[in-house]
């Protein structure tokens, strides 16, 4: 079994977003795949019991635990990971995605939260891989240039900017991801995970 962890200490900042979608697209090109939900409110959970039955399959694992039958676990933790909580997942992770929005906020608290995963033994001896994906960005304003300065100077990859698109609302309500969506529908931003789906696969194969 193969792991992503989608964490940030800071709340609303995308987490689910990326965690179900990048399940789904596991699922949709074949692969027996779980959402590991660690958040108190359980969106990926109630997520998942909405997908149609003619998408692909995607289960709930309670536990942190590298189950045999599955390909992968997608791991969408809590906002406020930290400790023994964020170490086990860590462990269990063979790469990390941060998902971060672009204000002062989310920069401050990414920033923290970089400071304190570099510190992960995992992390340190490079047996787990960290990326960075900026979410709802606007890529013709101000603030998304403040975003990609700061980005840069963490020395972790940056995949790619992800939209602030009505569709990822859609996908949500439906129980679907965009990889679930009509291609012509949502053509941008299939081109934006590209990225992100090419490196967490090349990490794994």
């Amino acid at each position: 079994m193969k792991s992503v962890l989608i964490a940030n200490t800071k709340g609303g900042c995308g987490k689910t977003t990326l965690a179900t979608n990048l399940a789904g697209y596991l699922a949709s090109i074949g692969n027996t795949v779980a959402i590991a939900d660690l958040d108190r409110q359980k969106s990926s959970t109630h997520w998942i019991k909405r997908r149609p039955a003619n998408v692909g399959k995607i289960d709930v694992n309670s536990k942190l635990d590298r189950a045999k039958k599955l390909d992968w676990l997608v791991i969408d933790s809590p906002a406020g990971i930290r400790n023994e909580k964020l170490k086990e997942s860590v462990k269990l992770a063979d790469c990390i995605i941060v998902p971060l929005q672009p204000s002062a906020f989310d920069r401050g608290a990414t920033q923290n939260f970089l400071d304190i995963l570099v510190e992960e033994k995992a992390v340190r001896k490079e047996k787990t891989f960290v990326a960075l994906v900026g979410m709802r960005v606007n890529s013709r304003t101000n603030a998304a240039s403040s975003l990609n300065e700061y980005m840069e100077t963490t020395g972790f990859p940056i995949l790619t900017h992800i939209r602030n698109a009505q569709v990822y609302a859609t996908a949500a309500e439906l129980g679907l991801s965009i990889f679930d969506m009509r291609e012509t529908t949502v053509k941008q931003d299939l081109e934006q995970w590209r990225s992100i789906t090419d490196w967490v696969i090349g990490f794994n194969t």
